[in-house]
């Protein structure tokens, strides 16, 4: 990945394919849609932009932090060294599970700006088209057995290669229009041994999710019994 510094603060890093064409207006979402480029957005605890260059769409993700310390701290961090961000490591870590073919978003670059002691940072990677996250999938219809059991199945492909997902929730598992499911948003993820026990919390947390939405909305498809398929796929 190349690092170049754009001015006294900030660092651009993109990856081999982007090199020369991102440039530092791609992180200002309000510059991005006085170009007429942003063409929708995600908002849940912060907004997602989405947004088009040439014939070319990509996401547009700000790092915040989460949890109580964000009552006060909302958007930086401790900076001790550039390859140590967030950003950093996500780019990274997408770019060697994009090498090894796992599905999930092309990595495309990352901007940090440093002030100080402390750093904010964005990160932009390739929208992947006709996609809905599981959530709105459930709120919509059911899944079949066959595609519970390729949810779980996913899972075990990022497991086999020692993927650790910090968010493994439905928010986070898309279906495109062709049948397939992605995973997405791997802020704080790692690679472990494959043999790491932690690798099976996600399973835990997964789980979670899915009984807290099914208990916030009365239209939500899913039962404790569809989970058997999932840990069948999982399974293999």
């Amino acid at each position: 990945m190349k690092i170049e510094q754009v001015d006294r603060n900030r660092f651009l890093v993109t990856t081999k394919r982007y090199r020369g064409k991102v440039t530092s207006d791609w992180f200002d979402a309000k510059l991005l849609a006085e170009q007429g480029a942003i063409i929708g957005h995600s908002t849940g605890r912060n907004t997602t932009w989405f947004f088009q260059k040439r014939d070319e769409q990509f996401v547009l993700r700000k790092y915040y932090r989460g949890g109580i310390l964000s009552k006060w701290v909302e958007d930086s961090y401790l900076f001790t060294g550039l390859k140590r961000t967030r950003a950093y490591r996500e780019l990274s870590l997408l770019r060697k599970m994009q090498k090894i073919g796992l599905p999930v978003p092309e990595p495309v670059a990352l901007m940090v700006e440093k002030n100080g002691f402390t750093y904010r940072a964005s990160i932009i990677i390739g929208l992947i088209k006709n996609t809905q996250d599981l959530f709105h999938v459930l709120r919509q219809r059911s899944l079949s057995a066959d595609e519970w059991q390729a949810v779980g199945a996913l899972i075990r492909q990022f497991h086999e290669q020692g993927v650790y997902h910090s968010d493994l929730n439905i928010h986070n598992i898309l279906l495109d229009d062709q049948g397939q499911f992605w995973l997405i948003d791997f802020d704080k993820g790692r690679l472990l041994a494959n043999t790491s026990a932690r690798l099976e919390t996600n399973l835990a947390r997964l789980q979670r999710s899915l009984g807290k939405e099914q208990d916030k909305h009365s239209e939500f498809n899913w039962q404790e019994s569809d989970w058997h398929y999932l840990v069948e796929g999982y399974n293999g």
